[in-house]
Formats: C-alpha cells, structure tokens, sequence
C-alpha cells in the first residue's frame, strides 16, 4: 500500500451543488459573528436574515456580514417562508424552547444546532425527536470534526495508513473564553470544551465503551462562580484493547497571574502500522494558526510526512457542518453530524458527570439505553 496521500485535499470541505439555499441566523454573539458568518462568506453560502435577543446587536453584525434582513424576533424570522434552513447559535438552556417553535413551520427543512444540544442527554434526546417527527434534518455543530488535522488523521485511519489504533491523547493547556451564560448552568468544561475532544475521539475511534473522568474546579474560574467541572482528565475503554486519554487543563498554570505562559494543545494518535501526531491551532485566536500534523507509517524508512496548508480552525472549520447539512438536504443522505449520531456524543459527555461523581468508569451507551 502506498504511504503517500494527497492530505490537503482530504481536510478541505465538501461544498453543496447549490450554495444560494438561504439560511437564517438565531444569534448574533461571538460564535456567529466571527466564525459562522465568516466561513460562511468565504465559501460562498447564502445568510439572509438574522435575529438576536438584543435587535442592536443582530443589526451590527449583519451590516458587517451584508445581511439584509434583520428581524425583531426569531419566531418572525423562523416565520419567514421563503428560508428553509436555519441556523441556531444559542445558549444551551434556550435550545429547546427554539426547537419547538422551529417545528411550527413546514417549510423549514434543515436545522444547524450549537453544541451542546441542549444542557443534557435528556434534552437533546426531546431535540433530535422533535425533528424526526418534523421531518427536519438537524446536524450539530461539532466542529472539531472540520479543523484541518483532526480530519486529516480521520483520513489515515480511514485509508488504513496507520494500521489498527491503539491509543489516542489529547493534551490541553489554555484558557478559554467562557460566555457569561455559563454561569447560570453550574458546569463549565465537559459540555463546553471537552465535548469537542470527546466527539473528536468518536471520530476517530467509534464509541467507547467505559469513560472513566475526575474533575476538579478551575482556581481562576472559581472566583467569578461555582462548578465543578473545571480541571477535567478522561480516559476512554473500548473492548477491543484501544485507549484514549485527554486533560483538558483550563487552569495551564498562573500565566494570566503573572508568571510565563505556556499555552497550547498537542495530540497524538498511534497504530499499528505508524502514528500521527501535531497540534492545534485555536489557543492562538484570533491570530491565523492552522492546526498541524505529521505522520510516519511503518512503511516509509523512518520518515515523517508532514501536510500543509492554510485553512484554521476558527474559523475556516465551522462552515463545514452547515456545507454538510446543506448536501444532506440535497442528497436525502443523513448528515455524520446528524443529531441521531451526537447523542452517543452527549450521553459520553453525560457518563463523564456521572464517573467524576461516583469515581467508577461509566457507559455511555447504558446511559443512551436508559431512554
């Protein structure tokens, strides 16, 4: 088998036939203003309206995007017939109240949801079937999936380079941006930051079938409100021998206290027959750092393979699950990011809360069973 793949190529993400599908925006913050919006632009897609709970905001971030149309309230955007797709970047708790109201109209066929969907496995359960029963195609916006070497290292495996994976990590040391709305919630890193890591080794692995998780609170997070899940440390088991393990450690040390910092995440995937490994890029935000990755595979005499190329995470990445849920649309094919397919992720996200609670290894998939 050949070593050599065209990575490049692989990341790059998939556009649909037609991109003047119009879709609406439910949000107007830091996530849609600066990420979606703008890969939206960049790729070609079609935002046509935007509303906000604060109509001010909505109407400077669609001068900025060259959106027309700025409605008062979401219900008379979700109204709005001639749109058939939306996209909803809200916070967690608002979630299900949107989706209930977005299930009203008929002529709405695709939903772009934020993840986490909703603030618990429960939840998200009551969302993913009030689309079925709507007929409404829903992706999550899981988009880790889309930075550049997270797919990249998807394309090893799938092209079987690196043989069977044996062990995967993920090593965070930053501090990030948290949203004012988390403090009405009582948690912090697994549902917000974690989750990503942990739907990134779904990706790559397939559903784990024990997660053991302990937590401790963030000594800089503390200050401004209680939770529990600050410092987060995680190991996944699947039956067949393969480990995965990530810390998510959002504390990185008193670098914002004064002291030198050393911000960064590092991962590592190995198999049989070679491993990859890199970095990635979004703890440089919002200066441009593309995530990377070099690999080595039993094959090549001792060499390491290392891609290039100049899309980022933030926020290249994030047009990639709306451009999915635009083609599903197109094809009748179910979207990889489809709500059905981010419950396993919620209920891994779930099965951490409950292992850091009862220090035991917990299943995720006993915990989808219960429903």
């Amino acid at each position: 088998m050949s070593h050599l793949i065209d990575l490049a190529a692989e990341v790059r993400i998939p556009l649909p036939r037609d991109s003047s599908v119009p879709i609406g925006c439910i949000g107007a913050g830091f996530i849609m203003s600066d990420c979606h919006l703008v890969a939206y632009r960049k790729l070609g897609l079609n935002p046509v309206a935007i509303a906000s709970r604060r109509k001010p905001q909505a109407e400077i971030v669609a001068r900025r995007h060259h959106i027309p149309t700025v409605y008062d309230t979401y219900q008379q955007l979700l109204a709005d017939a001639t749109i058939p797709v939306i996209d909803v970047a809200v916070p967690p708790d608002v979630q299900l109240e949107v989706f209930r109201e977005i299930v009203r109209h008929p002529h709405i066929r695709g939903v772009l949801a934020q993840k986490p969907l909703g603030v618990n496995l429960a939840q998200a359960r009551e969302i993913v079937e009030l689309c079925r029963e709507a007929d409404i195609t829903l992706v999550v916006n899981q988009n880790m999936r889309y930075d550049q070497a997270v797919r990249g290292a998807k394309a090893l495996l799938d092209q079987g380079l690196l043989g069977e994976p044996v062990f995967a990590s993920i090593d965070l040391r930053a501090v990030p941006h948290w949203m004012p709305w988390q403090q009405r919630q009582g948690w912090v890193t697994l549902r917000i930051l974690s989750i990503h890591h942990l739907d990134t080794f779904r990706y790559w692995l397939g559903n784990p079938d024990r997660v053991l998780c302990s937590t401790m609170p963030d000594p800089r997070t503390s200050k401004q409100f209680e939770h529990q899940d600050g410092i987060c440390l995680y190991i996944l088991e699947y039956d067949k021998g393969t480990r995965a393990a990530a810390w998510d450690d959002v504390w990185a040390g008193p670098g914002r206290e004064g002291a030198a910092a050393d911000f960064g995440i590092r991962w590592r995937l190995e198999g049989t027959e070679g491993m990859a490994q890199g970095t990635i890029g979004w703890p440089g935000y919002p200066n441009h750092c593309p995530s990377t990755l070099t690999y080595t595979t039993t094959s090549q005499a001792n060499t390491w393979i290392t891609p290039q190329w100049s899309e980022a995470w933030f926020p290249d990445a994030f047009g990639g699950p709306m451009t999915e849920l635009l083609i599903a649309l197109e094809t009748g094919d179910p979207p990889r990011l489809s709500g059905t397919d981010n419950l396993h992720t919620m209920a891994l996200v779930d099965a951490c809360y409950e292992s850091a609670k009862t220090h035991q290894a917990v299943s995720p998939e006993g915990l989808l069973g219960r429903g």
